[in-house]
C-alpha cells in the first residue's frame, strides 16, 4: 500500500490543480487551487494559490460548503494558513 503523504499530520491529496489537506472524515477540510505559475527551469511554481476552509458535509450545496476564503502568492503561504486554519476549525468542535 502506498504512503500517504502528510503534513503536520493531516493527509495531503492531488488532483490536477486542487490539493485537498485534511481528511474527508472531519467536519472541515482545506481546498488549495493553484490558479496561476511561472516557469523556474524546467519546473511550474505556484504564483496565485485559493485557500479554502470547507465543511465536509455531503448534505450541503457546495457555494455553501465554504467557511473561510483566501489567496496567497505561493504554495508555501497558502499551507501554512491552512495549517493555521485546519488545526483551529478541528479544535473547536
Amino acid at each position: 500500500m502506498a504512503k500517504v503523504l502528510e503534513y503536520k499530520g493531516h493527509p495531503l491529496q492531488r488532483k490536477d490543480n486542487i490539493i485537498y489537506y485534511g481528511s474527508f472524515a472531519d467536519k472541515y477540510i482545506i481546498q488549495l487551487q493553484i490558479l496561476d505559475t511561472k516557469k523556474v527551469k524546467d519546473l511550474d511554481v505556484a504564483t496565485k494559490v485559493s485557500v479554502s476552509l470547507q465543511l465536509t458535509d455531503p448534505s450541503i450545496r457546495t457555494r455553501d460548503k465554504i467557511v473561510k476564503k483566501s489567496e496567497k502568492d505561493s504554495l508555501y503561504d497558502a499551507i501554512d494558513v491552512a495549517a493555521v486554519w485546519l488545526e483551529r476549525a478541528l479544535a473547536s468542535r
